[in-house]
């Protein structure tokens, strides 16, 4: 459900949103600083995986820090918002204390608020395009933190509302894969009155916000409120089920899908063709996080074994390379270093990860790379031979370059060995469905503005379309394709039911 520049205006200029206007001056709204939330104590918190680090804020610390939003005539942070939340709307109903309708205005657009409140990296996004950032030169409102604040006061408030539904119209869409861009899509398509089932591969929903984010920044227990909200709208979950394998796109049409979302993933693992590297105590960490994060290896009742080790290297800069750092601590390392072959101006992980890291004891050794794994006798690594590097002029990312310096390697002592280098897309379907256009690098192919891919009825986003990216990317993208789906669904088969 888009909503129109008219409709921003409009809603502004309700009686409520002129009264709040009218009763802070602007000076006094700039007066008050940028709210900082509680964290729990870095000694405390390594101690489990299952503590969260954010604390998050009190009503009182929301309302204050929502008085801080000027409600802007044109507001400029939507424009940052990939999932366009009506950002002034949702902190202004803070300020007035309707915490439960703030709530309700970030579900009009956004399928995982709490979700979204917790791991998206507003920084560079609608705190980024803040009045406060651009004009003011001063903190942003903390947009992530009210974000967060909400969508928590809700599900602790037992009163959870369910987003307006179109009344059903009897088409049944496939979606395939459960992480945020799958979720996204099936949210914005059961709002439109549209059969939603979603097949899952593993045995449980959320896909990579299970398995890859840990309980320390994504508690499991607010991903399953979110995935509730959906069953609640009517979304059906069918796990353990791999399209691809267990069935075909063919057997679902015969089913009767109409038309499929594909928001696999990028699951596959990145290594870096380096000697030693096959040897033991050496994994992705896409497996290492899985182990942990979804199967509880870090408990001693598991059954699912993980590797601990009183050394424990990390290669990568990015938030996945922070999270199994991180991870390493929680499992009882005494060292946990970062590798990353760059400098830490250049790292892509979120600036809060890197701050939560240095508290919790995490060593950084930037500008280093590893080029070759030493394995002892029995074939299990032991020590990492790295190169310095310096940084050269940029490149495609517009990130200098790592150029190696000669004649300065040395070795690290590891007992394990994580590598967080990136991922890539799961292959299954794009290699299982025929006539579905594919780049070199194994993403699917789609009309960017529609998400439409080369079979029409097949719409696709997140990771399987742009490689390794961010969950409210993702989800941006599930939003984007559940409009232009419904549109292509409309014209198809239900122009001659719909009413003009």
């Amino acid at each position: 459900m888009e909503r129109s520049e008219e409709y921003i205006k409009n809603e502004r200029k309700q009686e409520w949103r002129v009264e709040l206007q009218k009763l802070t001056k602007a000076k006094d709204r700039m007066a008050v600083e940028r709210v900082e939330m509680t964290e729990m104590a870095p000694e405390e918190r390594i101690k489990s995986q299952r503590v969260e680090v954010n604390i998050g804020l009190t009503k009182k610390q929301a309302m204050l820090e929502a008085t801080r939003c000027m409600d802007c005539v044109n507001p400029t942070c939507m424009e940052g918002c990939p999932v366009s939340i009506n950002i002034p709307k949702f902190i202004k109903n803070i300020e007035r204390g309707n915490i439960l309708e703030a709530a309700s205005v970030l579900k009009e657009t956004s399928a995982l608020p709490a979700v979204c409140g917790r791991v998206c990296p507003q920084e560079v996004q609608c705190e980024q395009k803040c009045f406060y950032v651009q004009k003011l030169n001063l903190p942003s409102v903390a947009i992530g933190h009210l974000e967060r604040f909400a969508a928590d006061f809700e599900r602790e408030s037992g009163v959870i509302s369910v987003p307006e539904l179109a009344e059903s119209n009897g088409v049944k869409v496939a979606v395939i894969g459960s992480g945020p861009s799958g979720l996204s899509f099936a949210g914005d398509m059961a709002k439109s009155g549209y059969d939603v089932t979603v097949f899952e591969a593993l045995h449980e929903i959320g896909g990579v916000l299970k398995y890859g984010i840990p309980e320390f920044r994504l508690p499991n227990a607010v991903v399953d409120v979110e995935i509730e909200n959906l069953r609640r709208m009517g979304v059906k979950f069918i796990t353990n089920y791999i399209v691809g394998q267990t069935a075909s796109l063919d057997d679902l049409r015969a089913e009767g899908y109409k038309a499929f979302y594909v928001g696999s993933g990028a699951g596959l693992p990145r290594f870096m063709n380096i000697p030693g590297e096959n040897s033991n105590g050496i994994m992705s960490s896409n497996e290492y996080l899985t182990r942990v994060n979804l199967m509880g290896a870090d408990s001693e009742e598991s059954d699912t074994p993980i590797l601990r080790g009183k050394n424990v290297v990390v290669v990568g800069g990015g938030n996945t390379a922070m999270d199994s750092v991180r991870t390493a601590k929680r499992l009882g390392a005494e060292r946990a270093i970062i590798v990353y072959r760059r400098s830490e101006e250049e790292m892509p992980a979120r600036a809060e990860e890197v701050h939560h890291a240095k508290q919790e004891g995490i060593e950084f050794l930037t500008l280093t790379n590893p080029i070759e794994y030493i394995a002892d006798e029995k074939s299990r690594v032991k020590q990492i031979k790295v190169q310095k590097m310096e940084l050269g002029e940029p490149d495609a990312s517009g990130r200098r370059r790592p150029i190696p310096m000669e004649g300065s390697e040395y070795t690290i002592d590891a007992t394990v060995v994580v590598v967080a280098v990136g991922v890539s897309p799961n292959p299954l379907i794009p290699n299982s469905v025929e006539g579905l256009e594919v780049s070199k690098w194994g993403t699917i192919e789609v009309v960017k503005d529609k998400m439409q891919s080369s079979i029409p009825e097949v719409f696709a986003g997140g990771d399987i379309v742009r490689g390794g990216a961010t969950v409210i990317l993702a989800m941006g993208d599930g939003r984007k394709a559940a409009k232009n789906m419904n549109i292509y669904l409309q014209e198809k088969y239900l122009s001659n039911k719909v009413e003009h």
